[in-house]
């Protein structure tokens, strides 16, 4: 019987002396196969859009946040305060400079916090479903804290009875 081994694959575990060895191996028998699976090619898109959109952003230039930082295009950007990344966002049905004009402003009108400490990147993207990717890739790859604090929502209702102040509007109250 011969064995066909893939480094390439997650770990499969048969609790043999070969299988500790070869800790990120699938080892199986290629009797029990026509050919190993060595030979299959899969190519994992997501993975090879997140890299690309991880290097171009990351290389883009840093701005300081102002109302007129972007320009009037689609595309995704991060928000940075005192230099780490607190929220990663996209310009879809609107434009990068709007956006960002937009938290420029909520910033400006808040305690606890002033533009100063901020600054901001952005990429521009012309198809909708890279946007949409692009945003998925930056919170997945940075997890920034805002993202789930309730900065960057447009929720209806907001500061109606019954309606929870957000962390982020609690830890910086409007002036």
């Amino acid at each position: 019987m011969s064995f066909c081994i893939s480094r390439y694959f997650s770990p499969v575990r048969s609790g043999t002396k070969e299988d500790a060895d070869l800790p990120y191996s699938r080892v199986f028998s290629v009797a029990n196969s026509s050919m190993c699976d060595r030979h299959d090619f899969f190519f994992e898109f997501d993975k090879a859009f997140t890299a690309q959109l991880i290097l171009k952003f990351e290389a883009s230039p840093a701005h300081p946040l102002t109302v007129d930082v972007a320009p009037p295009k689609k595309g995704v950007y991060a928000l940075y305060r005192k230099g780490q990344i607190v929220y990663a966002g996209k310009a879809l049905q609107t434009t990068l400079k709007r956006r960002l004009s937009e938290h420029a402003r909520k910033i400006a009108g808040r305690k606890n916090i002033g533009l100063d400490q901020m600054s901001c990147r952005y990429l521009i993207l012309d198809s909708d479903w890279f946007v949409r990717a692009g945003e998925h890739a930056l919170i997945e790859s940075y997890s920034p804290e805002w993202n789930l604090s309730g900065f960057g929502s447009h929720v209806p209702g907001r500061g109606r009875p019954g309606i929870k102040i957000s962390k982020w509007d609690s830890e910086f109250p409007p002036k």
